[in-house]
């Protein structure tokens, strides 16, 4: 499926309550990153370069190290969603979005399980990692590109979209900016309600973020492609029965 098809035949990755959950994860993952893992904001790649730059200025070589890991595992996270992409057909029962999601919600699972402090470092790369599958693989949303772990361009679109209709009175572009700053709102709620209740809770509520990913799965999963992996599973329950 290349990039053009993408834009003319939006399929159910596409849904605005698909993006908007994503979106609220983001914002979620954020300030869990933020509150329990060293006050850092693992979403996006932009800071973790200044503070590796700031730690080779200051010599500090284990704190590059860590910060150069997170860069690193980012990048990884764009060449698996793309490796993804490339293996799998269309016309598989698991697609490429279904696969990453998948992936996610095996990456983030685990993560509740680890301590705090000395393998902070080592959660917040998965958690790059894991952002990074989702920022490429969900890209879309009715057509227009978004991204669902950071908001900067999300909020030069929308601001976009409104001045055009502003100045051309075009119900389209406002549509698009409505669209936009929905996104937005929806990942400024998923870090503020994360805040709440990671703060009143403790730790565990961590576990909303991989739950929240398999709610996507089934969002962006059709009636027949649902149909195809309950047959695959019985297939292969009664092949394990059968030994």
């Amino acid at each position: 499926m290349n990039h053009t098809d993408t834009v003319r035949n939006p399929g159910a990755e596409e849904r605005l309550g698909a993006a908007c959950l994503l979106s609220m994860t983001g914002g979620f993952l954020d300030i869990y990153t933020y509150l329990y893992r060293g006050k850092v904001f693992a979403n996006a790649v932009t800071g973790n370069m200044v503070l590796f730059g700031f730690n080779l200025a200051n010599l500090e070589w284990f704190s590059a190290a860590k910060y150069l890991l997170a860069i690193c595992s980012y990048a990884l996270g764009v060449f698996t969603a793309e490796a993804i992409h490339r293996s799998l057909p269309r016309a598989r029962r698991i697609g490429w979005h279904q696969s990453v999601l998948i992936l996610e919600t095996l990456c983030l699972a685990p993560i509740v399980l680890i301590p705090f402090g000395e393998f902070d470092f080592a959660v917040n790369s998965l958690i790059s990692f894991v952002c990074a599958l989702q920022v490429q693989t969900f890209r879309r949303v009715h057509g227009q590109p978004f991204a669902s772990t950071m908001c900067t361009g999300n909020l030069r679109s929308g601001t976009e979209a409104l001045f055009r209709h502003f100045s051309g009175k075009d119900q389209a572009e406002l549509k698009k900016f409505l669209h936009y700053f929905l996104v937005i709102g929806c990942f400024i709620a998923g870090a503020a309600f994360g805040a709440v209740l990671l703060r009143r809770f403790g730790h565990t509520v961590f576990l909303l973020a991989p739950v929240s990913l398999a709610a996507v799965f089934f969002m962006v999963t059709t009636k027949r492609q649902l149909a195809g992996i309950r047959g695959s599973i019985r297939k292969i329950s009664r092949t394990v029965r059968g030994k």
